[in-house]
C-alpha cells in the first residue's frame, strides 16, 4: 500500500512541469525578442525620415521646376508656368522669380465667336448714382469760382466711402469748371456702347493707330481719342487730319477749357471719369496716348471681364504693391513734390491704410493705370468717382490713390488684377513728343513754395494738399520702405 501510495506521488512530481525551466526559457525568447523589437522601431523610425527626405525633395524639385520653367525663354516651357498660381505668386514674394516683361495672352481664337452678354452684370451695394452738378464753394470757406472737381468737404469725402443704396456724389464736370465739349461731340457719343478711349494733352503725343483690330470690333467699337486744344492744333500740324475731326480710325473729342493748371492731371479726367464723357457707354478700354493697342479690343473684354465673370480689371504694377514704396520711388523720380507725396500719405496712413501684405485680399495695392478695363456698372462708376475725387484733392499719382479707394470700399469692389507681363502685350510704347516737366515735380521743400515761388502751387487742383485737414498729421509716422527694385 505504502509502495503505491510514493509511486502515485512520484509519477505526479514526474508530470509537474518544470517551472524553472519555462521561466527560462521564456526570459531567454524575450530576451532574444527584444533586439528585433528595437530594430524594427528604428527601421521604421528610419522609413519615416526617408520618407520625409524624399517627399521634401520632390517638393523641392517641383519648385526648382517651377521656376525653371517661369524663368524659361523658350515658349513651350514659359507656357507651362502658370503665373496667376498661388506658387508663383509666393515664389514672387520670396524673390525666388521674376514675371516676365511680356508673356502670352490666353484670347479666345476668333473674334466673330465671342458671345456678347446679353443682360448688364447685377448692381450690387449701389443701384441708384447721382452726381453733384453745382459747386458749392461756401463747404470748405471759399468764395472762388467754381471747380471742375467741386469743393468737396472733408465730411463730404468721408461720407463719400460709406456705400448705400442710392448715392449722390462729387465726379467732376461742376458747371462752369471747365472740359467743355461740343453739343456736335456729343451728339456723336451717344451712339457709343462700347469705346475704346484714349487722350492727349498738351501736345506731348500724336495718336497712334491699333492694329489686329477686327472688322466686328471695327463696326462694334467707337474709338475716341480726348484733346485738348493745343494738342488738336499739335496733331494737325503733324498727322493727317480728315475732316477736322478723324485720325485713322480715333474719332477725335475735344474738351474745351482744361481744368487744371497740369497738364497730367487733366489727362485723368477721360482716363477715369470715361462714364461721365460717354454715359451711354456699357463697356470701355482705356489705353493711354502714348500707347499703340495691338490686340483686338473684343478679345481683351472677352479675356478680362467675361470670361470670369468680372467687371473690372486692370494690370499689377510691375514693381511695387505697396503704395507707400510707390510713393517712395515717386518722390526719387521727380514725378511731383516731395512733401506734397509725403503730406498725401500721411493723410492715407491716419486713416488707416497699412502697407500691402501677402494677407491682404487684394493681390497688389499698386496698378500700372495706363489700360483700364469696365463694365460701366453703378459700383464701378462709384468708384471711378471716388478715385477721381482723390486725385483732384491730393496729388495726380493715381497709383497712389488706387488701393486707397479698395480699401475705403471695405471688400465690396472686386476687380481682376491681371499679370504685368500680359499688359505689356496689349501694346507697344512710343516714346512722348517732348519731355515733360513741371517746376512743382522739384519742390523739396514747402519753404520753396513760399514769397516769390508762390505761383509753384496748382490754383484748381490739389487744394486738399494745402485745405486745413480735420485731424494733427504731425505724429503720423509713414511706414519704413524698403527699395527692391531699381523703380524704388
Amino acid at each position: 500500500m505504502d509502495n503505491d501510495v510514493h509511486r502515485s506521488v512520484s509519477l505526479r512530481a514526474s508530470r509537474r512541469p518544470d517551472r524553472s525551466v519555462d521561466n527560462f526559457q521564456i526570459k531567454d525568447k524575450l530576451s532574444s525578442d527584444y533586439p528585433i523589437k528595437i530594430i524594427w522601431k528604428r527601421g521604421f523610425i528610419r522609413l519615416l525620415l526617408v520618407g520625409g527626405i524624399l517627399w521634401m525633395l520632390l517638393i523641392l524639385a517641383v519648385l526648382l521646376f517651377h521656376i525653371w520653367t517661369c524663368q524659361s525663354s523658350l515658349v513651350f516651357l514659359s507656357a507651362i508656368c502658370n503665373k496667376d498660381s498661388t506658387v508663383f505668386q509666393m515664389l514672387h514674394t520670396m524673390g525666388l522669380v521674376t514675371p516676365p516683361h511680356r508673356c502670352s495672352i490666353p484670347l479666345a481664337s476668333d473674334p466673330e465667336k465671342v458671345v456678347i452678354p446679353e443682360k448688364r452684370s447685377p448692381s450690387k451695394f449701389v443701384q441708384s448714382l447721382s452726381y453733384f452738378e453745382e459747386d458749392d464753394a461756401s463747404t470748405n470757406g471759399s468764395q472762388s469760382s467754381p471747380l471742375f472737381g467741386g469743393h468737396q468737404s472733408w465730411k463730404q469725402r468721408d461720407d463719400s466711402f460709406k456705400l448705400k443704396s442710392s448715392m449722390k456724389v462729387h465726379c467732376g464736370f461742376m458747371r462752369n469748371g471747365g472740359a467743355e465739349m461740343s453739343p456736335k461731340d456729343k451728339e456723336y457719343v451717344k451712339k457709343c456702347k462700347f469705346v475704346v478711349a484714349s487722350g492727349i494733352f498738351d501736345g506731348y503725343d500724336t495718336p497712334h493707330q491699333p492694329s489686329n483690330v477686327s472688322p466686328r470690333s471695327k463696326k462694334l467699337f467707337c474709338f475716341l481719342m480726348v484733346v485738348d486744344e493745343i494738342s488738336l492744333d499739335f496733331i494737325k500740324s503733324n498727322v493727317s487730319v480728315r475732316d477736322d475731326e478723324w485720325v485713322g480710325i480715333w474719332r477725335l473729342i475735344v474738351l474745351k477749357n482744361p481744368p487744371y493748371d497740369e497738364p497730367r492731371r487733366n489727362g485723368k479726367v477721360p482716363k477715369i471719369l470715361t462714364h461721365r464723357l460717354f454715359p451711354q457707354a456699357l463697356y470701355s478700354i482705356w489705353i493711354d496716348g502714348k500707347m499703340e493697342l495691338i490686340v483686338d479690343p473684343l478679345l481683351m473684354l472677352e479675356r478680362y471681364l467675361w470670361r470670369g465673370k468680372h467687371t473690372f480689371a486692370i494690370a499689377q504694377h510691375k514693381h511695387h504693391k505697396n503704395i507707400y514704396e510707390e510713393a517712395d520711388s515717386n518722390k526719387r523720380r521727380k514725378r511731383y513734390a516731395r512733401p506734397l507725396i509725403d503730406h498725401h500719405m500721411k493723410i492715407y496712413r491716419y486713416e488707416g491704410l497699412e502697407p500691402w501684405t501677402p494677407l491682404k485680399q487684394t493681390r497688389s495695392d499698386v496698378p500700372e493705370g495706363a489700360i483700364i478695363i469696365r463694365e460701366h456698372t453703378p459700383l464701378n462708376n462709384l468708384f471711378s468717382c471716388l478715385w477721381f475725387n482723390e486725385v483732384n484733392l491730393f496729388t495726380p499719382r493715381d497709383q497712389l490713390s488706387f488701393g486707397f479707394v479698395v480699401y475705403r470700399l471695405k471688400g465690396s469692389f472686386k476687380f481682376f488684377m491681371f499679370p504685368n507681363c500680359e499688359y505689356n502685350s496689349i501694346f507697344i510704347l512710343h516714346p512722348h513728343t517732348r519731355e515733360h516737366s513741371s517746376k512743382i515735380e522739384w519742390v523739396k521743400s514747402l519753404n520753396e513754395f513760399k514769397g516769390n515761388n508762390s505761383g509753384l502751387k496748382e490754383s484748381r487742383g490739389g487744394l486738399g494738399l494745402w485745405s486745413p485737414y480735420p485731424a494733427d498729421l504731425n505724429s503720423v509716422v509713414l511706414p519704413p520702405v524698403a527699395r527692391t527694385s531699381k523703380a524704388g
